[in-house]
């Protein structure tokens, strides 16, 4: 009764010793006898009591890792405080476990000689400027070193990158140079695109008052042309009336030119009294031939149009 008691208690114990959990997000390593045999996946495993052992419990969960700052001179010779992080990941356990002695400070050193090489290689204002392709650059070379570990590297980025501040404050000075310089250039841009507007606008004025000109002196032209003509038209028709042997026409002819003699006599603003050097007498009989020719020629209208 006694010996199937303990028996009992024996099996339970056993069954307890043997049934090993293994929580969600980590892997269990299997040993026996110190030799590596399986990996125990999350959830209830079976071990060979003092055979097996659980020889490294290995988190597979992505993990960060914090790069202390230290300071790294860059190829023209400056000096810059960095820091960064690495995030990674455990993808084979056995590797993780058994490849490598220390898997954090191993990754730690790694991102740190490759930062220092990779950065070394670069100038102060390209550290500063180009911070993504540093990363990327890290990445690969991080990630291709780490993979015989059984380890992932998903990201690395640089958190900081801090120079001296005697360089800060010549960068701080630059920048302002550089703004006031376009700033200067912005101002003397809009004052040339001003002058050119308006030395546009006052070359197209000039050419709207020359066109104006030209309408003007062109329609003058053409009002003197065509007064020429009627002038013109008028002495024919005078010279032909005197070829008709009608002396009333040269009446007509010398008091247009005497009439035009006095009003030019009177517009002057010299003159203050004019004198006529002939009679009054002689102008208005030159006039009444003047009513004489009218008539004449009305009535000779009225003949031709009453045939």
């Amino acid at each position: 009764m006694y010996f199937a008691l303990a028996l009992v208690l024996l099996a339970l114990v056993f069954l307890i010793w043997a049934l090993t959990p293994v929580r969600q997000g980590f892997a269990y390593t299997i040993e026996r006898f110190g030799r590596y045999t399986h990996t125990a996946q999350p959830g209830l495993n079976f071990i060979m009591p003092i055979f097996d052992r659980v020889g490294r419990k290995v988190n597979m969960m992505e993990q960060v890792l914090d790069i202390p700052g230290q300071e790294i001179i860059t190829k023209d010779n400056a000096m810059v405080a960095v820091d960064g992080v690495v995030f990674f990941q455990v993808l084979d356990a056995a590797k993780a476990a058994y490849e490598v002695s220390d898997l954090y400070l191993s990754i730690m050193n790694l991102t740190t000689t490759n930062l220092r090489t990779v950065m070394g290689s670069m100038d102060l204002d390209e550290t500063l400027s180009k911070r993504d392709e540093i990363n990327a650059r890290l990445l690969h070379v991080v990630d291709d070193a780490t993979t015989p570990w059984g380890v992932k590297i998903t990201r690395v980025e640089i958190k900081d990158i801090r120079p001296p501040a005697d360089i800060s404050n010549a960068m701080a000075r630059q920048m302002k140079a550089e703004r006031e310089k376009r700033a200067a250039i912005l101002e003397a841009e809009g004052l040339r695109a001003s002058e050119i507007l308006r030395a546009e606008g006052e070359k197209q004025g000039q050419i709207l008052q020359a066109e104006g000109r030209r309408e003007a002196a062109f329609r003058d032209a053409e009002a003197r042309e065509r007064e020429a003509e009627a002038e013109a038209k008028a002495t024919q028709m005078v010279s032909d009336a005197i070829a008709s042997g009608n002396a009333q026409a040269i009446n007509y002819f010398v008091a247009q030119k005497y009439v035009e003699a006095v009003s030019q006599f009177a517009t002057s603003p010299n003159s203050k009294t004019i004198l006529f050097p002939v009679e009054a007498t002689q102008l208005i009989g030159t006039l009444g031939g003047i009513g004489e020719l009218a008539k004449d020629a009305l009535g000779k209208r009225g003949e031709a149009g009453a045939r």
